[in-house]
């Protein structure tokens, strides 16, 4: 953490700002698009960071490249059939889309891809480098099919009865088993979440 510069971090403020509000208005406005309110009476319905950062979550992110934000409220009396599942997909398909957007900066020729952060600020190779990655990151972090990630909501639409009966069964504790996970089986974690960032960051970068 100490080792962390100051580069590193302003890239990754930036990002967090950036990536976190996109994400959680992603899922403030298609609940809305389903007919659901509670978003706009709770605020959320809006691209100010203020109303969606989380103080922990984006420490976390700053030293560590991964984090979260506050979760949208929704009602689920309001959002019938396959709303919910698209509520919850929003918010990783918004990080897919900022990381094709930060891409566009390597194509466009603007700067090259580096993972060497800089001096005292960050360099726009190295910021759309860290842009597109953490992207990816929080992209199929929150595929994961454990509460409270998207990606459970996401599998109880996809998965047949025995597969929704499953997560039912376990969601008490799907956010210990997350926590597990994350830092107690670090080779699960590269393979749920690492090797396809990576994968898909060979195929955004030129």
């Amino acid at each position: 953490m100490l080792g962390t510069s100051s580069a590193t971090l302003i890239a990754r403020l930036i990002v967090l700002v950036v990536a976190f509000t996109v994400h959680e208005f992603a899922h403030a406005w298609t609940a809305v698009l389903f007919g659901d309110e509670t978003p706009r009476q709770q605020g959320r319905l809006t691209l100010n960071p203020l109303k969606h950062l989380d103080p922990i979550g984006s420490l976390v992110l700053l030293f560590s490249g991964f984090g979260w934000a506050r979760p949208v409220q929704v009602s689920p009396w309001a959002l019938r059939g396959s709303a919910m599942m698209w509520v919850s997909l929003a918010g990783p398909l918004s990080n897919l889309l900022l990381a094709a957007l930060g891409s566009l900066v390597f194509w466009l020729g603007f700067a090259e891809p580096t993972l060497i952060p800089g001096s005292l600020l960050p360099s726009l190779g190295y910021l759309a480098t860290e842009f597109v990655w953490i992207n990816l990151i929080l992209l199929f972090f929150n595929l994961i099919p454990l509460a409270p990630l998207d990606g459970e909501k996401v599998a109880m639409y996809l998965l047949p009865p025995n597969g929704r009966a499953t997560l039912e069964r376990i969601r008490p504790i799907s956010p210990m088993i997350l926590l597990g996970v994350v830092f107690l089986a670090p080779q699960v974690l590269s393979l749920l979440v690492g090797r396809p960032a990576s994968f898909m960051m060979r195929l955004l970068l030129p």
